[in-house]
């Protein structure tokens, strides 16, 4: 398991920052562009607001940001494509079958169920679910295969090493670490750490994890949902988010750096990201879909 989340600390600083939520974020399904609302300068949105800009083509937020204009600023906005042009249903119409999912993980703990995924994906529906059918099921295989990697094939739910538990409470932290200088230990598909992930995350998705830490190893969909998370909206020692990585074509070897690279890139540990990568391909070829260039970091 790594430790590269303390890296996230600015991040908790930002997600935690008030910002009005002045549209809904994606629905369930896909709509016509002309029911999504007119985007407005300067105005503030989250990550998930869906607008129509002046050219009538809609955009998702992939970050927050304070209104800038969907056109010039592809950090903070991406395309998205509208009922009629080919939009996947965040719900229903996930790229990876249930049955796809029982193949990549044929020893998985019960807990990460394949229903549980897929609640999880309306909190965050850019993700696999923007660009091409081929970047779609990319992006998919790429996060389940880092996945598959921190977790030992969806096996493990908690941090196996018991002695690192009490180190992931930052009492620099205003907020402290509430549920004891132990509870912030890695959970999850991401295996989530850290006091102040723990609460940038719940602040995101509007769970009190700070709080309530074993949430991530109770409830399914909460535990995809900080992967998710994580995936959508933390670079940690990259320089650009999972997500981004693999919808703007950085590659698969982008992911690794942003997940881990601190530990593993640049020669590091070559075989972890060697095992990662394997996983990668495997998953692609279960999907369909080439697995791209730049697939090592």
């Amino acid at each position: 398991m790594s430790h590269r989340r303390a890296a996230t600390l600015l991040t908790a600083i930002l997600i935690g920052a008030s910002a009005p939520t002045l549209l809904p974020a994606a629905s369930a399904s896909a709509a016509s562009c002309a029911s999504y609302p007119d985007w407005v300068a300067g105005r503030s949105y989250v990550t998930g607001n869906i607008v129509r800009y002046t050219d009538g083509k809609a955009y998702i937020a992939e970050h927050d940001n304070p209104g800038y204009d969907p056109t010039i600023s592809t950090w903070f906005w991406d395309p998205y494509t509208c009922d009629g042009g080919g939009t996947t249903n965040p719900s229903d119409g996930f790229v990876v079958s249930e049955a796809q999912f029982n193949q990549m993980f044929p020893n998985r703990n019960s807990f990460y169920t394949y229903n549980g995924l897929k609640a999880a994906l309306s909190s965050f529906p850019a993700f696999a679910n923007t660009g091409s059918d081929t970047v779609r099921k990319q992006e998919a295989a790429a996060f389940l295969a880092n996945v598959n990697h921190e977790t030992g094939g969806l096996v493990y739910v908690v941090e196996q090493n018991t002695a690192n538990y009490s180190h992931y409470c930052d009492w620099s932290q205003p907020y402290g670490c509430p549920a004891g200088q132990s509870a912030y230990y890695g959970r999850g598909p991401i295996q989530l750490s850290w006091n102040f992930n723990y609460k940038a995350a719940g602040d995101a998705l509007g769970i009190d994890l700070l709080g309530n830490p074993n949430l991530v190893q109770t409830d399914s969909a909460v535990a995809w949902k900080t992967g998710l998370w994580y995936w959508n909206t933390q670079s940690g020692p990259g320089t650009m988010t999972p997500h981004n990585a693999m919808v703007n074509s950085a590659g698969f070897g982008q992911t690794i750096r942003s997940i881990n690279g601190s530990l593993e890139c640049d020669g590091r540990n070559p075989a972890q990201v060697q095992s990662r990568v394997d996983a990668y391909q495997r998953f692609t070829s279960i999907l369909g879909v080439t697995p791209g260039a730049n697939l090592s970091c």
